[in-house]
């Protein structure tokens, strides 16, 4: 018989010296918690993220002064070990205790900040130490989704840079400080401040253009496209995202190389080049799954962009299970942050869209729920996040009533749903002006909702003004015109038998899904139903013929165009293309 192989492995000096720390005994015993943080940084950082994994003993996380600025600022230098702070922070700002005693650890860590920005008086050395940690702090608060504290830290960061702008170098690191500003403002959707960081950052790149200092503005066009697209200003998105590809080098951080790449598809998907977004997204994925964790914000990010350019080219299961494993990877880091949240609103609209012809929307319900439970906790309800995720529930909660037989119940929905509507469309209005493509989605939202309502003119006045303004603002052609057009369709077809204006929607809403998508996608089968339904109701036979003709064809095309999909190999594929290669093969295209 063979020797069995002993698994056993004894414990290094290093985890018996940590594991004898950690012990509560031990640790109450320790006569001076501050002398822990003179330990290596490293080891400072092993230290903490034990004490978090032990939950017994997390109480003291307070006594080992977590929310002492020296402290933090020596974990911050650690960037191989992001996650695992995010981690501790995250379990922070939740526990229990912590909230019912008042220990505020990202408000103290903010305060500690601003009050040390303002001692440093002219001292140079403390000035530059003072912004670089802001840059890093910064950028911590916004990957926990503290986009408040993240933009007080950054603001004052900026007050240090100006007092000593008169370099080119001096430029560069100011307009660093503007750029992930404008991330923080233009994620957060304070759209007011984003425009004027936006303009100042110009001022500053201006100068450098002229300046002799070679720069690269890769991450600075980023976060300018990102503002644009935010603010659905997709034209100005677009050209920022070109500009920031062709900064791109091998050289470049992984970070800011995902983050480019991540920004251009989106932009591209805007466009409806989806070919070029489709090759930017999944080098995007592939980069950020080899460079960084699979639970570290880059990564998931990547994912939750993957999961839309899939949701925007018709591969609605594949969508689905992006998401759900982005929203997953998210969770193991954090629960109740608002990357999670909005994570969760864009997995709940992609259930919905998945689950339309099954009418279950119990999944996409729930988790729009979790969404907005964690957003009552961390927006107001005027922030521009928060009515996004409401106007989701509303269109769930339509098609549950849709559903449902019982009169006092569907009231009840609907009232609830014109309100989450009615809330979002002022909010929007607020934000961008009334003739904005935001704007008009909420119109056609309502025009829907009054539809199910049963009060038809009122529904048809609010999809008239909706294709209006996304005519305007979009061009004739846009995904959302043609969207617009096949629901004022519906309602001319099935509840105001205005059968000619509905015919012509319908062909008008075909022609733009054909253009941009092809004979296989989804929507078309909805177009193709409503002409069947009229030419039958007109008892037009050969009609009735040439569509269910159409509608057995496009079902054909459907499951071929499913059967030879995997979207999912690129997260087990091990192949990445060189950059430059990437870059060449896009502006080929």
């Amino acid at each position: 018989m063979a020797e069995k192989v002993c698994a056993y492995s004894p414990k290094s000096l290093y985890e018996l010296s940590m594991a004898a720390i950690i012990d509560i005994r031990r640790l109450h015993d320790f006569p001076h918690y501050e002398h822990l943080a003179t330990l290596p940084t490293t080891v400072m950082v092993d230290l903490y993220y034990k004490i978090y994994k032990v939950s017994s003993i997390s109480c003291c996380f307070e006594e080992l002064k977590w929310s002492t600025l020296k402290v933090f600022s020596k974990m911050l230098e650690v960037t191989s070990r992001r996650v695992d702070l995010l981690k501790c922070f995250e379990f922070i700002l939740s526990f229990k205790d912590f909230v019912s005693n008042g220990i505020r650890i990202k408000e103290e860590l903010t305060e500690r900040y601003i009050k040390c920005c303002n001692y440093v008086g002219e001292n140079v050395k403390a000035q530059d130490r003072m912004i670089n940690l802001g840059l890093r702090l910064g950028r911590f608060f916004s990957d926990a989704g503290c986009y408040p504290n993240s933009e007080q830290v950054l603001l004052e960061c900026e007050k240090l840079c100006l007092l000593n702008n008169t370099t080119p170098e001096n430029w560069y690191r100011t307009l660093e400080c503007r750029q992930r500003l404008l991330h923080t403002q233009a994620v957060y959707c304070s759209f007011k401040n984003a425009v004027e960081t936006y303009s100042q950052a110009i001022t500053i790149w201006t100068q450098l253009q002229q300046s002799k200092l070679e720069c690269n503005f890769a991450a600075f066009y980023t976060e300018c496209s990102l503002m644009c697209y935010m603010a659905h200003n997709y034209h100005d998105a677009y050209s920022w995202s070109i500009d920031a590809l062709k900064e791109l080098k091998p050289t470049l951080p992984a970070r800011v190389t995902v983050d480019v790449l991540r920004q251009a598809a989106k932009s591209c998907m805007c466009k409806r080049e989806f070919e070029k977004a489709g090759l930017l997204i999944k080098q995007a994925v592939q980069l950020a799954r080899q460079k960084f964790q699979t639970n570290h914000p880059v990564y998931t990010n990547a994912l939750l962009d993957y999961g839309l350019y899939l949701l925007k080219v018709d591969c609605l299961f594949h969508s689905v299970l992006i998401y759900n494993k982005a929203v997953k990877l998210m969770k193991s880091c954090s629960q109740l942050n608002l990357h999670v949240a909005l994570a969760y609103v864009d997995l709940a609209y992609a259930t919905y869209v998945y689950e339309y012809d099954t009418g279950n929307f119990v999944t996409a319900r729930r988790q729009i729920v979790t969404a907005i439970s964690t957003m009552e906790k961390l927006l107001s309800r005027n922030n521009f996040l928060f009515a996004s995720a409401r106007r989701i529930y509303a269109l769930i909660l339509e098609e549950i009533v849709i559903k449902k037989r019982n009169t006092q119940s569907q009231y009840m929905l609907l009232t609830c749903a014109e309100g989450c509507h009615n809330n979002a469309l002022a909010v929007t209005r607020e934000t961008f002006g009334d003739n904005h493509a935001h704007s008009a989605k909420h119109y056609g939202n309502l025009g829907r909702l009054y539809q199910t309502m049963g009060q038809f003119e009122k529904a048809a006045e609010m999809h008239v003004r909706a294709i209006r303004i996304m005519e305007e603002s979009l061009g004739p052609d846009d995904h959302d015109v043609a969207l617009s057009l096949e629901h004022l369709a519906s309602l001319y077809n099935f509840d105001m038998h205005r059968y000619e204006d509905a015919e012509k929607l319908y062909h008008r809403s075909i022609a733009i899904w054909i253009k941009l998508f092809g004979k296989h996608y989804s929507g078309l089968k909805y177009n193709y139903q409503g002409l069947l339904h009229l030419h039958i109701q007109r008892n037009e036979l050969e009609k009735v013929m040439e569509y269910q003709t159409l509608l057995n064809n496009w079902r054909i095309l459907r499951t071929e165009q499913e059967k030879f999909s995997d979207p999912l190999s690129i997260l087990h594929s091990r192949h990445l293309d060189p950059i430059e290669d990437v870059i060449e093969q896009f502006f080929t295209m």
